[in-house]
């Protein structure tokens, strides 16, 4: 019997955590090629650590000189707040070593004669929406972002001073009946100045929490309950504290461990790579099910081999386990979606330069834009599924 009563938490990094600097950089690249030739292939991963960026990867497009690139990660480390001793956009030493994508790969991906367009790699993805919270996002992992965010940019403003951009968040909430009822436990860690004693951290960012959760599910939670840099002092942070990767924050990026993740990251990848695009994809069924009042709960799996275009399998999971509302779900789904790499990037319009702005405080539960952001956000699919 499944118990349905428990404690779950998520946890979000700042863009300036090391890890989420070097998905910045990756996006900004993937956003540089698709923004001069909507159809070029890229895949880039980024290393950075004391005063130091390394991009690496494969590309296929326009040429884009070496100082244009170290010029935009220059302004990716301005942006996010970077200009200390450790790590400066003014002075960090920046190489790339991004070279032409195999021909291998690439004859797998092209469609050709009567060919279509297969995926640039095998993989699982999965998509999932819930009804916790007004973006169909789990709870623990929408507040633990939303903390982080909103220091962010106050940070930036001015308004949070002696703050640094290196930050953790974490939100442990109490289910009943499976729903979310109260946070229990909250956990900020942030960089700072060395003008800030730990007094004056905690008086700064705890705001934060009131500000990003609702009153109703902070009423029972015990101060002592809430840590503010737990382990001290955190002066030196990020890529000076810590050495950060492209990719190594996959469940930040999707759900906060509320639902599977098939194990691929995003940043980096151009659309062509189904481990981002049909993650996209799923998502947005799953959301548009949820919308639609199908279900409180929606999971959507995809499975794909490489230079092969259609979905070798496609599974849906909904809340009550309805397997006779599933079918209807699944055949809503085949007779008006084309999910080949090629019609997701279509239908989302996923070939626009439109990732950097993904790279932090997550990949989904996000606002739909007028410049083409975030339209696997969109539920704008919800009448296909009126059951």
């Amino acid at each position: 019997m499944t118990n349905k009563n428990y404690l779950f938490t998520s946890e979000s990094v700042s863009e300036g955590h090391p890890d989420k600097v070097c998905d910045r950089i990756s996006d900004m690249v993937v956003d540089s090629y698709l923004s001069k030739d909507p159809v070029s292939r890229v895949a880039c991963e980024t290393l950075t650590t004391t005063n130091k960026v390394v991009l690496a990867g494969e590309t296929r497009g326009p040429k884009i000189e070496k100082e244009e690139l170290i010029s935009k990660v220059r302004d990716c480390i301005k942006d996010i707040g970077y200009d200390q001793s450790g790590f400066s956009w003014k002075t960090a030493n920046i190489e790339t070593f991004l070279h032409e994508q195999s021909t291998d790969i690439a004859m797998g991906v092209d469609s050709k004669d009567n060919k279509d367009e297969g995926a640039g790699d095998q993989g699982i993805m999965f998509g999932y929406a819930c009804n916790e919270t007004d973006d169909l996002m789990p709870a623990p992992i929408h507040y633990s972002h939303k903390i982080l965010r909103l220091m962010a940019e106050d940070r930036k403003k001015g308004n949070l001073k002696e703050i640094e951009p290196d930050s953790k968040s974490q939100v442990t909430m109490l289910y009943e009946n499976n729903k979310p009822v109260k946070v229990t436990s909250v956990v900020i860690s942030t960089q700072h100045s060395k003008n800030l004693n730990q007094e004056k951290v905690k008086e700064a960012v705890e705001p934060y929490i009131k500000k990003s959760i609702p009153e109703k599910l902070l009423v029972d939670l015990d101060p002592k309950e809430i840590y503010i840099n737990p382990t001290g002092q955190f002066i030196i942070g990020g890529p000076d504290g810590d050495t950060g990767l492209t990719g190594r924050k996959i469940i930040v990026d999707t759900y906060g461990g509320a639902a599977p993740h098939g194990g691929g990251a995003f940043s980096g990848k151009d659309p062509t790579k189904v481990d981002r695009s049909a993650a996209y994809a799923s998502r947005y069924l799953a959301k548009n099910i949820v919308a639609a009042g199908v279900s409180e709960k929606c999971l959507i799996q995809l499975a794909y081999a490489i230079g092969v275009s259609k979905p070798l399998s496609i599974l849906i999971k909904l809340a009550d386990g309805d397997s006779e509302k599933v079918e209807k779900v699944k055949k809503v789904l085949e007779d008006n979606f084309d999910l080949s790499p090629r019609g997701i990037r279509e239908l989302l319009k996923l070939n626009n330069p439109i990732y950097e702005i993904t790279s932090a405080y997550g990949h989904f539960g996000r606002k739909p834009s007028d410049k083409g952001e975030f339209t696997w956000e969109k539920t704008d699919k919800i009448d296909l599924f009126k059951l």
